[in-house]
């Protein structure tokens, strides 16, 4: 997204998943549509999701998974709205699931294993930020605690087991500032501003010096500076 408000997107697009209408690949940032007004985008594995400054949800790319939440399975090749609401504040696209609040505070989930629209996920009403990575999701609350559900094969949620969780479980007692799902491991800057990670290491992607695979948040460092963090699949 442009300071104009428009969209660009390149790369790979045998889903669709640039939203240019296209299967065609682009090798330089290529504007998507017209419209001025986008306002924060997230890419998953082949699809994506985007809020307009009119509280609007948009999506596009591959719909396998119901991970657009149109209530179907069919690709979308270019945005398009989701539903009616205009009061959408953050969302997050995982490899075929999908997270997001709304400013009301509420927490809404659809794909993967949850239905193909978006569905509120409990009754809480105090829900900020989401991520959701491949099948685990995340999400803070203004409180700053964490929690996590979803698959934990790696211990990538972090609560001490292996053990998948099918609805929200707060994750220690710690405040938490901001939190990246990866593939199978997870990120997490602290409100001290410290860096922690946890889940599957066997890349190292952890960033303690080892191949070991953490269970439970495990502090990175010393510094305590980080501003953001991002988990890809093998990276951080």
């Amino acid at each position: 997204i442009r300071t104009d408000g428009t969209l660009w997107a390149w790369g790979e697009n045998d889903s669709n998943q640039l939203g240019d209408g296209t299967f065609t690949d682009r090798l330089v940032p290529t504007q998507i549509g017209t419209a001025t007004n986008w306002a924060s985008i997230d890419a998953g594995m082949d699809h994506v999701v985007a809020i307009r400054t009119d509280g609007t949800l948009w999506a596009w790319g591959s719909n396998l998974s119901g991970q657009l939440g149109d209530g179907t399975r069919d690709d979308l090749p270019v945005p398009t709205k989701i539903g009616t609401a205009t009061n959408w504040a953050s969302v997050d696209a995982g490899r075929q699931h999908t997270l997001a609040t709304r400013t009301d505070g509420t927490l809404w989930e659809w794909g993967g294993t949850a239905p193909r629209s978006p569905t509120q996920v409990g009754s809480g009403t105090t829900w900020k930020t989401v991520s959701a990575g491949n099948g685990t999701s995340f999400a803070t609350r203004t409180d700053g605690t964490l929690w996590a559900w979803g698959s934990n094969h790696t211990g990538q949620l972090g609560d001490g087991t292996t053990t998948d969780r099918a609805a929200p479980t707060q994750i220690g007692g710690a405040t938490w500032r901001d939190v990246a799902a990866g593939d199978e491991h997870t990120a997490a800057i602290a409100s001290d501003g410290s860096l922690w990670t946890w889940g599957s290491n066997g890349f190292s992607q952890l960033g303690d010096g080892t191949y070991t695979d953490r269970l439970i948040p495990t502090k990175i460092g010393t510094a305590a500076s980080w501003k953001s963090v991002s988990a890809g699949v093998y990276s951080t």
